[in-house]
């Protein structure tokens, strides 16, 4: 069975498992204080061309998100995004938890625009009873988003403006930030995001990495203690040297970018291959995350030999499927399921 259900199904790059390896007679201090973690925010800095922002390593992507998030807003204050967003659908409510409300907003393919955000902000400029409501403090978006799209740099510019205009910190959840980075219709660097962003972050998890986000800081105001809303929040790895090494493994010749780009070429065969045989897409995307609407006897025919996303259902015969490639998916299972899908 080979497995396109998503792209945390393997365990490192083998760059890294050899740089964990060869390191591992080794001594260093903890809790991201090392040499390792050092050289992994000067290789990563290269990319931002930003000398404020600031580069802290955790764990995963909830925790990187309901930690930013709490240690950012006041505790009469909410987070904007859309409807289909990581903190509305897929994490238990840990936001929630942290006592900060998320406010949804319709998306588009994913995604939200800066006039939506606009007329949220305005919504409770002009109430008459803003002590009542809880106020928008920070505006979160993912890119790519839950359907694999991203957004354009002019999106950014104009999201963040609307936020800067209004007061709000933006917060971009980059989890799959390498895919769509790599994407052939990507005009966005991280030079952008360290310039349009307050925060936001560069995921390793499902970019190559055992584990572990980069969380880039580039708002100087919000820098100051961040460490401690780590360690409250138990995310500060007394090993920290183990996040470090790996960010400077996937950043210090180019290979994150080499990786995700690889993957994102082998969707667009995937796509290619439904393409051809007439079967449509549920959503356009240009990374990792291909979105197809199959008829039953089509998912049962490929189940045979793949394991996919079942994600909605669309009527008695049809639902919804996610293909999902990685960093670690090889030209012969792109190969096996293309034919699969040709022979449908």
């Amino acid at each position: 069975m080979l497995r396109f259900n998503n792209d945390y199904n393997h365990g490192a790059h083998p760059a890294i498992l050899k740089a964990l390896t060869d390191t591992n007679d080794n001594a260093y201090g903890g809790y991201g204080l090392d040499e390792v973690c050092d050289a992994a925010k000067e290789e990563i800095a290269k990319y931002l061309q930003n000398p404020q922002s600031q580069i802290h390593f955790l764990v995963g992507g909830t925790q990187a998100n309901y930690t930013v998030i709490a240690s950012i807003l006041r505790p009469y204050q909410s987070v904007l995004c859309a409807e289909s967003g990581h903190i509305a659908v897929h994490e238990t409510g840990a936001v929630e938890h942290t006592g900060h409300k998320v406010e949804t907003l319709p998306h588009q393919n994913g995604k939200i625009t800066a006039g939506q955000i606009e007329e949220a902000a305005v919504a409770y400029e002009t109430s008459l009873i803003p002590e009542h409501i809880t106020q928008p403090g920070m505006v979160y978006i993912s890119s790519p988003t839950e359907f694999g799209t991203i957004y354009t740099l002019r999106e950014l510019e104009d999201i963040s403006a609307a936020c800067r205009a209004h007061g709000l910190y933006l917060f971009l959840d980059g989890a799959r930030l390498g895919y769509g980075l790599g994407a052939s219709d990507n005009d966005v660097q991280l030079s952008d995001l360290a310039r349009l962003t307050d925060v936001f972050y560069i995921g390793g998890t499902k970019c190559g990495a055992l584990f572990g986000e980069a969380v880039v800081i580039n708002n100087p105001e919000l820098q100051k203690w961040f460490r401690n809303n780590i360690k409250q929040n138990g995310g500060m790895l007394a090993k920290g040297w183990l996040l470090g090494l790996q960010f400077l493994t996937l950043f210090k010749d180019g290979l994150y970018m080499e990786i995700a780009r690889k993957a994102d070429e082998y969707a667009m065969q995937i796509k290619e291959a439904f393409a051809k045989k007439n079967i449509p897409s549920f959503i356009e995307s240009c990374t990792n995350q291909q979105f197809v609407v199959l008829t039953n006897a089509q998912m049962e025919a490929l189940e045979k030999n793949n394991i996919f996303e079942f994600e909605s259902r669309i009527d008695d015969d049809h639902a919804c499927v996610r293909f999902c490639t990685s960093w670690a998916t090889k030209q012969e299972e792109i190969d096996s399921l293309v034919a699969d899908i040709a022979a449908l």
